[in-house]
């Protein structure tokens, strides 16, 4: 029997952590897929690919589908600007926020969707707040037995103690990171490298779109769903306006409001507004509880009022395939949520990640199965 090809370009989001991760976690939930499915579904080791990616294959032989799977590297780019130092990111994310109050269109992005508000809002009060509480209690209690001056010290010991843990397990110093990096992305641009990387990607996927396959994927997750609108219009600059028929891009915890929504990010205006008559298949599948993640804000439409795309904006519903106790949910799970769109739950997902990108179905019948679930 002839295979049924698929190309599957991926381009994750701001993560200093490389292929080596994803190709683990990608070996682990096709173990998981196929422990559902009864389709046993063997990954390659990876090598190295032509485009500052990384290659390897799934085959699922049961199904009779062979995926080749390009992971498109940027992690080097991330780790150069990864800060470690938490003072330099305290100092740093002040500059941040000064910028987000100037140009950021919080009223409007309130009305697309508040939680992403709170994501971006909280973790400079609670860096100020957790350090100060673990430092001031111990300090006022112990103050009716030492001088102040002892209790002020024990408090600032037991402040630097703990506030670590407790920042790190509320996500504070990744959305910090993340919200320093994207404030500079929105006021100048992608840069040199990012900007070469971009149109080597572009040219890559281009390259492909003629080549032996039945469906070909861009999915792009997180802060990679931004990239991805200006990657779309290098591969429209690059193909021309007719993009094959088994092309579609899929959005995953899409956040292109964190900087479409900034007022001076006018370079990607440019590039949203650039796709509003240009002719491709959009997947967006963002879930309501993810308050990173902007659910069933049509990113097309942020800088338009129409578009030609073909769009479908779906929530994955974790909640209906994963039992209660492993469902990850609430603040302290806030960054394992937002991994969720790369992994296979305890019960088959037409739209999980595997079933994407290895399974048998093209993307239209996997949308088309999953709207049949009550």
């Amino acid at each position: 029997m002839e295979k049924f090809k698929r190309k599957v370009f991926y381009l994750g989001g701001f993560d200093p952590r490389g292929v080596r991760f994803y190709h683990q976690l990608y070996r682990d939930q096709a173990a998981r897929h196929g422990a559902l499915t009864g389709e046993a579904l063997h990954v390659s080791a990876r090598r190295a690919g032509p485009a500052s990616s990384a290659i390897w294959t799934v085959g699922n032989d049961v199904a009779g589908v062979e995926t080749d799977y390009e992971f498109l590297r940027w992690e080097d780019l991330v780790g150069k600007v990864w800060i470690r130092n938490p003072l330099t990111l305290a100092w740093r994310s002040i500059a941040t926020y000064v910028g987000h109050a100037r140009f950021m269109q919080f009223g409007r992005m309130k009305a697309l969707r508040p939680g992403p508000v709170l994501t971006i809002c909280y973790p400079p009060f609670l860096a100020v707040m957790i350090p100060l509480l673990f430092a001031l209690i111990p300090a006022l209690l112990l103050s009716i037995l030492l001088p102040f001056w002892a209790a002020a010290l024990v408090g600032i010991g037991v402040s630097a103690l703990l506030s670590g843990k407790w920042l790190t397990r509320l996500v504070v110093p990744w959305l910090l990171r993340f919200t320093y990096y994207h404030h500079g992305l929105a006021a100048n641009g992608p840069g040199p490298d990012l900007d070469a990387r971009l149109d080597l990607f572009a040219r890559r996927i281009v390259d492909e779109m003629d080549g032996p396959w039945d469906e070909i994927l861009l999915v792009t997750h997180s802060a990679g769903t931004i990239l991805g609108m200006s990657l779309m219009r290098r591969i429209f600059d690059l193909r021309g306006d007719a993009l094959p028929d088994h092309f579609a891009m899929v959005g995953l915890g899409q956040v292109v409001p964190v900087i479409a929504l900034r007022t001076d990010a006018h370079w990607y205006h440019t590039d949203l507004k650039a796709l509003a008559d240009k002719h491709f298949r959009y997947v967006d599948l963002s879930y309501p509880p993810d308050g990173a993640a902007y659910f069933n804000v049509n990113p097309l439409l942020l800088m338009v009022d129409r578009h030609a795309a073909r769009v479908d904006m779906l929530s994955p519903r974790f909640h209906l395939f994963y039992e209660p106790e492993n469902h990850n949910k609430g603040w302290s799970n806030k960054y394992e949520a937002h991994f969720d769109y790369l992994r296979v739950g305890d019960r088959l997902s037409p739209v999980d990640f595997v079933s994407l990108t290895a399974g048998p179905r093209r993307l239209d019948q996997s949308i088309a199965a999953f709207r049949t679930i009550p």
